[in-house]
């Protein structure tokens, strides 16, 4: 039986300790190393949602985020529905790498700390928990999919 659950935000960063609050209901049906990668990644997609999608649209633009369970078959889908431009998934992981591969160079080096690339690390980190993730276009929405078996 698959459990279904949603939460609509504003954009804005705020609101990401109503998000961390909502989420928190799900501890006991997950595993909890499952449940805190999970955790992670929605974290991550929330704010680059808040950061980049949304930046210049206003506050109160939604950002809607669906959670289906299904704890027999051992799976969750978390779905995250933003306003924004779209982009391509492929090549935008594809340069986080790049980006986490260069940190880790930039940790064995004595730069300076203010030259550490940011953005695009959520996008790898949830293709490193997911063991599936989509991005698509769908009713002038984008809508970010992760697929994760517990």
């Amino acid at each position: 039986m698959i459990q279904k659950y949603q939460i609509q935000l504003n954009s804005d960063i705020y609101t990401l300790s109503k998000l961390q609050g909502w989420f928190q209901q799900f501890q006991n049906l997950l595993p909890k190393q499952a449940w805190m990668q999970c955790n992670l990644v929605l974290v991550e997609v929330f704010t680059n949602v808040v950061s980049y999608a949304h930046e210049k649209l206003p506050e109160e633009t939604p950002i809607d985020i669906e959670l289906n369970i299904n704890t027999s078959e051992r799976w969750l889908q978390l779905k995250i529905w933003d306003h924004g431009e779209p982009f391509d998934l492929s090549k935008e992981i594809e340069r986080a790498s790049m980006e986490v591969e260069k940190n880790k160079e930039f940790s064995n080096s004595p730069n300076n700390i203010d030259d550490l690339p940011t953005g695009g690390r959520g996008l790898h980190i949830a293709k490193t928990i997911a063991d599936e993730i989509n991005y698509d276009r769908i009713d002038e929405r984008n809508c970010f999919v992760m697929i994760k078996k517990f």
